[in-house]
């Protein structure tokens, strides 16, 4: 009886270690900023460890090879940099204490929307992180798009509340069975034995 119970146990238990591996892997390291046209904003990034950052580069997924922002060794590479952010980019803290690699973008428009990449590199590693940038006029919530529900990622909160749901679901049902299966064949007496 012991043994079939902590089988019981066990299962749960493994359905909610899935359920925590599965988050904890799906999980990103990404943020949402929204902005008005003409407004200058702070996309927030910092480095993980205090090391110095040899090469910070800000770009946008759209882009292609054209960056934002690069940086190497304390230095400004122009060299590559797209037209629209030339003169209208600069670090929040050009010394970049403490991992601060936060960018300021001045003057946004519409045509700033998408999705920017801080790339750090130091002696600890590399390290990427996203940040989604929705610039929209006063008064227009999702930029005149009527496909663009999902700018605040409210669609992707609910998928991944319905996915818990039904992963939590699905373990209390399989445990349910399990103890219910146990408790049959421990009560369901043995057939008659023919003479």
């Amino acid at each position: 009886m012991k043994a079939k119970k902590m089988a019981a146990w066990s299962s749960a238990d493994l359905w909610w270690i899935l359920f925590s591996v599965s988050f904890f892997f799906t999980s990103t390291d990404q943020r949402n900023i929204a902005a008005e046209p003409g407004e200058d904003i702070i996309l927030p990034c910092r480095a993980d460890d205090n090391k110095p950052v040899t090469v910070l580069q800000w770009r946008r997924t759209d882009l292609g090879s054209e960056y934002v922002l690069l940086i190497r060794n304390d230095h400004i590479d122009p060299d590559n940099q797209h037209p629209s952010f030339r003169n209208r980019v600069d670090l929040q803290d050009r010394q970049m204490k403490n991992g601060n690699v936060s960018l300021v973008l001045k003057n946004v428009t519409t045509n700033d929307t998408g999705t920017y990449e801080c790339r750090i590199q130091n002696e600890g590693g590399r390290d990427t992180k996203l940040i989604n940038l929705d610039v929209v006029p006063p008064g227009c919530k999702d930029g005149g798009n009527k496909d663009a529900g999902d700018k605040d990622g409210s669609i992707g909160l609910i998928v991944g509340l319905i996915t818990f749901a039904a992963v939590v679901a699905a373990g209390v049902l399989f445990v349910m069975y399990r103890r219910k299966s146990a408790c049959f064949r421990e009560k369901t007496p043995d057939p008659p034995a023919d003479l």
